[in-house]
C-alpha cells in the first residue's frame, strides 16, 4: 500500500516527465517492430492476420463506444461513471497495442487495399489522418490520464486536465473511428490483398 502510495505521489509531482517518459517507450516500441524483426512475437499466417485485423477493430469500437460515454457523463457531472469509462478505454488500448504489435511484429504480410482509384485515395487519406492522430494523442492521453487518477474532482479543477481531456478525447475519437471505417472499406466493402498474393502473379522467368 505504501509502495503504491509512494508511486502515486511521484506521478502526481510530475506528470509531465511521466508523460515524457512512457511516450517515449510506447514509441520505441513500436518504432523498433517495424524496424526490426523483435523475437518476442510469433509468427503469424495470412489467416492469423485476418483474425487480429478483426479483433483489433472490435477493440477499436469498443474503445470509441466508451469515449463518447465518457465525454458524456462528465458533461452531466457524472464524475465516477466518467472516470470508470476514460480507465476502460485506456485499458482496451493497451490491449490494441498488444494485438496490433503482434499482429506487425508476427508478421504474415500487410493487407493492400483493392478497390477503385478514388476510393483507394480517400482510403489513404483516412488511414494516413488515422495514423497521424494515434501518434499525436499518445502523449495528451496519457497526460491527461495521469492527472485523472492522482488528483481528487476538486483538484482536477486547478489543473489543464478538463482542457487536455478535450483534445485527447477529441483526437483519440476521430482516430479510431477512422481505424473502424478504413478497416470496413479494407474487410468487408471492399477487398485486399496480401503481397506474397501479388508475388504469386507475377510471371516467372
Amino acid at each position: 500500500m505504501a509502495t503504491a502510495d509512494a508511486a502515486r505521489e511521484r506521478l502526481r509531482e510530475n506528470p509531465l516527465g511521466v508523460t515524457i517518459f512512457l511516450s517515449i517507450v510506447g514509441y520505441a516500441l513500436v518504432i523498433g517492430t517495424f524496424l526490426f524483426e523483435l523475437p518476442i512475437y510469433p509468427e503469424l499466417t495470412n489467416a492469423q492476420v485476418n483474425l487480429f485485423t478483426h479483433a483489433i477493430a472490435v477493440i477499436n469500437l469498443a474503445t470509441t463506444v466508451l469515449l463518447i460515454a465518457g465525454w458524456y457523463w462528465i458533461r452531466v457531472d457524472e464524475v465516477e461513471k466518467h472516470r470508470l469509462a476514460m480507465i476502460g478505454a485506456f485499458v482496451l488500448i493497451l490491449l490494441f497495442l498488444v494485438v496490433y504489435l503482434t499482429r506487425v511484429g508476427g508478421g504474415g504480410g500487410e493487407k493492400q487495399f483493392v478497390g477503385p482509384d478514388l476510393v483507394r485515395y480517400a482510403y489513404l487519406v483516412m488511414l494516413a489522418i488515422h495514423i497521424v492522430l494515434s501518434i499525436v494523442s499518445v502523449p495528451v492521453v496519457l497526460y491527461a490520464l495521469i492527472l485523472g487518477l492522482t488528483h481528487t474532482p476538486a483538484e482536477l479543477r486547478r489543473t489543464a486536465h478538463a482542457r487536455v481531456g478535450r483534445i485527447a478525447a477529441s483526437a483519440w475519437i476521430l482516430s479510431l473511428v477512422l481505424g473502424v471505417v478504413t478497416y470496413l472499406l479494407l474487410n468487408h466493402i471492399f477487398d485486399y490483398e496480401f503481397p506474397s498474393m501479388l508475388v504469386s502473379l507475377l510471371p516467372v522467368g
